[in-house]
């Protein structure tokens, strides 16, 4: 239910980004807002205490965020509460975010190594990244797992690249046991 709910007020700020040419803006206001959902848990408390009326979180959206937020990221923050959606705002916060890197072509990729890549390992990493995919920008997250051994994995939405010595050893595992010996 929260993924649909996500969905559609998502794609309605993604549309009202669109048609006012605020893409970049709206954008920048979503990952502010929803930094400021994740450093501040007291706000959603707030608005999640059942004793709090509607009326009360409406002014406190007011006072907090009217003269911070652009009237069309405020308008829409106001209908989320109105509408009893407030639960859900990092969810559609966070589904906007991806659809604008989606619109302006830019992947996430979450890049796991046995050891710390150097600076010039990432920008290779990254440039491989490019030529292979449609996207023309990368945000890339680096991790170390010492568990791989070697090599690297690489996670771009659903897909997994697996290049680690780990998993190559265990294919060669299960390779050996499938032969029978005669």
């Amino acid at each position: 239910m929260a993924k649909l709910v996500s969905k559609v007020y998502g794609d309605a700020l993604m549309e009202v980004a669109l048609d006012g040419q605020k893409v970049d803006a709206l954008y920048e206001e979503a990952r502010a807002l929803g930094s400021v959902w994740e450093e501040n848990p007291e706000l959603a408390a707030l608005l999640d205490n059942p004793k709090v009326v509607r009326e009360e979180k409406q002014t406190l959206l007011e006072q907090v965020f009217r003269d911070r937020l652009s009237p069309e990221m405020f308008g829409f923050l106001t209908t989320i509460v109105e509408k009893g959606r407030h639960k859900e705002i990092r969810a559609i916060l966070a589904y906007f975010i991806g659809q604008v890197k989606e619109y302006k072509k830019i992947g996430t990729a979450q890049v796991a190594s046995a050891v710390a890549l150097s600076d010039a390992q990432k920008a290779q990493v990254k440039e491989r990244l490019l030529e292979t995919t449609q996207y023309v920008d990368f945000e890339i997250e680096h991790t170390v797992d010492p568990s791989l051994i070697g090599g690297m994995v690489i996670r771009i939405g659903d897909r997994v690249v697996d290049s680690s010595i780990k998993t190559q050893l265990y294919e060669l595992q299960k390779k050996l046991y499938d032969i029978q010996l005669a």
